[in-house]
């Protein structure tokens, strides 16, 4: 029988053993280390804990300047993204200001690159629980995700701040190393707007896209300038 390798996890195999090995993500341990988390002694919790010391949240969050980048993720692998959580402030700006990217395997240009508030079917900013599988958003604007990402090389994200403000910026990101099978698919997601979109126009939601996988779906936003208009259509799909 082929070992377990830690991969699609969920509770039918929640009790098989691998040799996979956990890993998490955040302010508090900024490379995953093993036995290095809550061991910050100094951060934007620092004042807070002034009295209570190391292992006391010392480092919650990152503070990321007007223009700004921050690198949550750079892990060597082969390995997988697990789960993805992040908070930030409750100001509707922000959605759309800080900018996903993700590169695989040592990328010149990101798998992924998208407004966080897009890629967790949060586009307009205000508050608005998403209930799903593969995407929650909670109350108080906790965004999280459990998309199964693999990488056979590496895997590293980076957050831009566009906002003309610093943000504190909350995270924590899971993901295990082990080895990948070889039919395992890398994982893309894009950010596309039309504003306004030409009356009687169609609004092509993804194209040019070549070779095998798997579409996982689409977060849809629209807003209607049109008072008699309610938001009906059709979605059409193109294949081969």
């Amino acid at each position: 029988m082929v070992e377990f390798d830690g991969l699609g996890m969920n509770l039918g195999n929640l009790s098989r053993l691998s040799k996979a090995k956990s890993r998490s993500l955040s302010a508090e341990n900024f490379t995953g280390e093993k036995g290095k988390a809550a061991m910050a002694t100094e951060g934007t919790g620092a004042n807070a804990a002034r009295e209570l010391g190391q292992g006391w949240k010392i480092s919650p969050c990152v503070s990321i300047e007007a223009g700004g980048s921050f690198v949550p993720a750079d892990i060597e692998g082969p390995g997988a993204v697990q789960s993805i959580w992040i908070a930030t402030p409750r100001a509707p700006e922000f959605g759309r200001y800080l900018i996903l990217r993700v590169y695989w395997d040592g990328q010149k240009h990101p798998s992924i690159e998208c407004p966080i508030g897009d890629f967790f079917a949060s586009p307009w900013g205000p508050y608005a629980q998403v209930n799903s599988i593969p995407v929650n958003v909670n109350p108080n604007r906790a965004l999280n995700c459990f998309w199964q990402m693999p990488f056979r090389k590496s895997c590293r994200m980076t957050i831009e701040n566009r906002a003309p403000k610093p943000t504190s910026f909350f995270y924590q990101i899971n993901y295990t190393l082990t080895d990948i099978p070889d039919d395992a698919a890398y994982f893309h997601a894009q950010f596309r707007r039309t504003n306004p979109l030409p009356y009687g126009d169609v609004y092509t939601i993804a194209e040019g896209i070549d070779g095998r996988g798997h579409y996982v779906g689409t977060a849809l936003a629209w807003g209607s300038n049109n008072n008699n208009w309610f938001g009906e259509g059709e979605i059409k799909f193109y294949m081969d």
